[in-house]
C-alpha cells in the first residue's frame, strides 16, 4: 500500500463507523476524525462510536420488512454495524434491539484495534478537496461545519429544522371511500381525495386538538424558538386546528372545487394525497406537517375516511436536522457531482435511521476506497433496498426533498402482480434483492 494512499473519515457515528471499516477492509488507510470526549453536540453523552442517542432498537429483522430487508443486505456485505448487533442483541420479539453500551464498545474496540485506522479526536470545520474524504458528521453538525459545507462547497440549501407530512403506502388506501380527482377538475386527477361528513370531520378534529405531542429537546425548543417564523408556511396540523374549528376546512381540508363523483355533491371537508413518487406506490397526505408522536399520529390520521387501515412509510416529523438538498449535489455513491473526492454519509444526505445511516456509510466507504484504489465504483441497482435509497438521495421524489426511512414505496416495483397480499409480494421483493446483492458481492470479488 502507498503511503499517500488513504481516505478521511469525519465523524464516528453509525455512518462515519460504517464507512472506515469498509474502506479499511478494503486495505486503504483511514484517519478517522471524531471529536469527542473533547466536544459533545446536545444528543451525545458517551465517549464510544456509534452511539445510539434515542431507542436501542433497530426496528424490524424480518427480510420482508423494508429495514429488516436493508439489515439483511448490510449483513451480506460485511457491514460492522450489523456484526456488532448480532453480538449485543437483546429480546425483543420480532424486532432487532441492542445493549447500546455494549454495541457501541463492540464498534470502538474494532475501529480502534484497526491496523489501518487512525482515530484522530479533535472537530473538524473544513475539508481538503484534493483528499479523498468521507463527511458523516451527522444531523446536528456543528455550525462552523454547517457553514463550511454550504459555502465552501457549495452545498446550498441545508436544512435546519425539519417540517414533514406523513407518507402512506398507496396500496393501503381505501379507494372504495377515496377518489382521484383534482380541485375544479384542473389538470390530471393527480390527488387522492377522502372525504369527510360534518360528523366524520367533528370527531377527528376532537382527536386532532387533544392528540399528544413529542416530547421536544431543549436543543430543538432553542431552536424552535429561533426558526419560528419558518412555521407559518409548513405549521403542525394540530396547530392550526388549535386556532378554530373552521381552519382546517379553509386550510389543508378545503372542500371547495372537489366534487365525489359517488355523490355528485362537496364534502364538508376533504384530506388531499398528493404522489410522492413517479410509480404512484407513496403519497404524502397534504398539510399535515405534524408534531404528533408517532403512534398518535397512526390513531389520529386513521380516523380519515379512506386511511382506516393507512400504512404509515413515513411519519410526519418536526425537529432540527441538518441535511443536504441532495439531488442536483450527490450521486447514487454518495460523492459530491461536483467533486468526487469528497462523499457524505449518514442523516446529512437525507437518509433517516439508525440502520439507514450506517448503510448509507456502507456505500461510501465502498465506493470511496474504490476511488483510492484507483478502481471503478459499485453502482447497487434500484432492486436492493441499499441501492433504492442511495437512488432516492440522488434524485429524490416528486415533492420537496426531505429525509426517508427505508420501505418498500422506493424501491423498484416488480413488473407483474403477486398473488396472496402483501407479505407474498415483499417477499418476492425481497428474494429478488438479496439475489441481486449476491450478484454484486460476485462481481467485487473478481
Amino acid at each position: 500500500m502507498s503511503e499517500n494512499k488513504f481516505v478521511n473519515v469525519y465523524g464516528a457515528g453509525l455512518a462515519g463507523s460504517e464507512a472506515a471499516w469498509q474502506i479499511a477492509q478494503r486495505g486503504v488507510k483511514v484517519k478517522l476524525y471524531e471529536m469527542k470526549p473533547h466536544k459533545y453536540t446536545p444528543a451525545h453523552h458517551s465517549e464510544g462510536f456509534a452511539e445510539l442517542v434515542c431507542s436501542n432498537s433497530l426496528r424490524s429483522d424480518s427480510v420482508i420488512n423494508a429495514v429488516g430487508l436493508l439489515k439483511e443486505e448490510m449483513r451480506r456485505l460485511g457491514s460492522l454495524i450489523m456484526e456488532a448487533a448480532e453480538n449485543t442483541k437483546v429480546p425483543a420479539g420480532s424486532a432487532l434491539a441492542v445493549d447500546r453500551e455494549l454495541f457501541s464498545a463492540f464498534i470502538t474496540e474494532k475501529i480502534k484495534n484497526h491496523p489501518l485506522i487512525e482515530v484522530i479526536e479533535g472537530e473538524v470545520c473544513e475539508v481538503n478537496p484534493d483528499e479523498i474524504t468521507v463527511i458523516a458528521t451527522g444531523p446536528l453538525t456543528s455550525d462552523k461545519m454547517a457553514e463550511y459545507i454550504e459555502n465552501e462547497l457549495g452545498c446550498s440549501g441545508l436544512h435546519f429544522f425539519d417540517a414533514a407530512a406523513p407518507i402512506v403506502d398507496f396500496s393501503s388506501i381505501n379507494m372504495d371511500v377515496a377518489f382521484f380527482a383534482s380541485r375544479y377538475d384542473k389538470g390530471d386527477a393527480d390527488y387522492i381525495n377522502c372525504p369527510m361528513t360534518k360528523e366524520q370531520y367533528d370527531a377527528f378534529y376532537t382527536e386532532l386538538i387533544g392528540a399528544k405531542e413529542a416530547e421536544i429537546k431543549e436543543f430543538d425548543r432553542e431552536e424552535q424558538k429561533k426558526k419560528l417564523q419558518v412555521f407559518e408556511g409548513c405549521m403542525p396540523v394540530e396547530v392550526m386546528a388549535k386556532r378554530g374549528y373552521d381552519t382546517l376546512c379553509y386550510g389543508p381540508l378545503k372542500p371547495v372545487g372537489l366534487v365525489d363523483p359517488r355523490t355528485n355533491k362537496e364534502s364538508f371537508a376533504v384530506v388531499q394525497l398528493r404522489k410522492e413518487n413517479k410509480e404512484g406506490t407513496m403519497y404524502n397526505i397534504v398539510g399535515f406537517q405534524t408534531h404528533l408522536t408517532f403512534p398518535e399520529q397512526r390513531r389520529v390520521f386513521r380516523m380519515i375516511p379512506g386511511l382506516e387501515n393507512a400504512e404509515f412509510l413515513r411519519y410526519g416529523i418536526m425537529h432540527r436536522n441538518t441535511y443536504l438538498n441532495s439531488p442536483g449535489l450527490l450521486k447514487n455513491d454518495y460523492s459530491m457531482i461536483k467533486n468526487p473526492n469528497i462523499f457524505f454519509a449518514g442523516q446529512m444526505t437525507g437518509v433517516e435511521g439508525y440502520i439507514e445511516s450506517a448503510g448509507s456509510g456502507l456505500v461510501a466507504g465502498i465506493n470511496a476506497a474504490a476511488r483510492a484504489n484507483g478502481e471503478n465504483g459499485i453502482e447497487f441497482p434500484e432492486t436492493t433496498m441499499i441501492g433504492s435509497m442511495a437512488n432516492y438521495v440522488q434524485n429524490g421524489s416528486m415533492g420537496k426533498f426531505v429525509p426517508m426511512n427505508a420501505n418498500f414505496g422506493i424501491i423498484k416495483p416488480l413488473e407483474y402482480r403477486v398473488k396472496g397480499g402483501k407479505s407474498a409480494k415483499n417477499e418476492v421483493i425481497s428474494n429478488r434483492a438479496l439475489e441481486a446483492i449476491d450478484a454484486v458481492i460476485a462481481e467485487m470479488k473478481k
